[in-house]
This record gives structure tokens, C-alpha cells and sequence, in this order.
């Protein structure tokens, strides 16, 4: 099964150009895999990191049509990075998009660093395959058991 043609793009900063319509299509994947798709609310889809957070978008070339997302925000006392809203539409998953979208966050922050995300207990192994490790207990967030998994990624790999 060969790769469909693809991009990751880093969606621009709030205030610079083509933000709006960029992130509008990640909220779009979004709400296709976590509330149409896995029934999680719609009103938990959108929250306040994403005005400052960076968003990624993968899309088919030639097409731009955008079938993955992934966003990343800093903790307020910039101690950790937070991987969430890693969401690859349902008919392009076997092409290890998901996997693609982790490599490109983790590319894209700086090293070295602690990154965090909460994971829907049955894709931890997902996670682990990056080196993300359970920590704590699980907890529920928006009606589904999730666990927090932590990476600490070095200087270089």
C-alpha cells in the first residue's frame, strides 16, 4: 500500500496571515474524529489553548485536503510542552499518519524538553512507541478514562 502524497504544514502564529482558515481545517478533522466519529461533545472540541497553541496540518497534495491535525501548546511556566488533539481521519490511518504528526511536533520543539499529552487508554502503545511513559493515575476528561503519558526528549536523537 503505497503513501498518499501528503504535507505537514505549521499553521501561522495568531496575527500572521492564512492563520484563521488554516485552523479552521484542523478544527474541521477534529470534530470529524473526536465528535462525529468517537462522540466526545462538541462543545469540549475548542478550548483556550488553541488561540495560542501551534497547529499542524497534514493534508493530501495535490489536493490540500486536510485529513490530520495536531496541536501543541507550552504550559504557563513553560516547564513542559503538551501534545493533544492528535486526530487523523479514519480512512487514512493505516498510512501511519498519527505517527507522522508526533515526528513532526517533536521536530519542531525545542530541545531538550518534557512533553506531556492524555491519552485515550487504548492508544497508549501508540504513545509508548515514542517513548511516552504513564504517569499518575488515569483520570476521565470528557467522559472517557484517559492516562497522562510524559517523554523527555533530549538534545538531539
Amino acid at each position: 500500500m503505497s503513501v498518499p502524497a501528503h504535507e505537514i504544514i505549521v499553521v501561522p502564529a495568531a496575527g500572521e496571515a492564512g492563520r484563521a482558515e488554516l485552523r479552521q481545517q484542523c478544527y474541521d478533522v477534529r470534530i470529524d474524529v473526536f465528535h462525529r466519529e468517537q462522540g466526545f461533545p462538541l462543545d469540549t472540541e475548542i478550548d483556550d489553548l488553541d488561540e495560542t497553541a501551534t497547529h499542524f496540518l497534514l493534508r493530501l497534495l495535490p489536493s490540500h485536503t486536510p485529513i490530520g491535525t495536531i496541536r501543541l501548546s507550552v504550559a504557563p511556566d513553560g516547564s513542559y510542552h503538551k501534545l493533544s488533539r492528535l486526530a487523523v481521519a479514519k480512512a487514512y490511518r493505516a498510512h501511519r499518519f498519527g505517527a507522522a504528526l508526533v515526528r513532526a511536533l517533536h521536530a519542531h520543539v525545542a530541545r531538550p524538553a518534557t512533553v506531556v499529552c492524555h491519552s485515550q487508554l487504548p492508544v497508549m502503545p501508540f504513545y509508548a512507541r515514542f517513548g511516552y511513559a504513564p504517569e499518575g493515575d488515569q483520570f476521565d476528561e470528557d467522559g472517557a478514562p484517559h492516562q497522562k503519558m510524559v517523554v523527555h526528549l533530549p538534545l538531539s536523537d
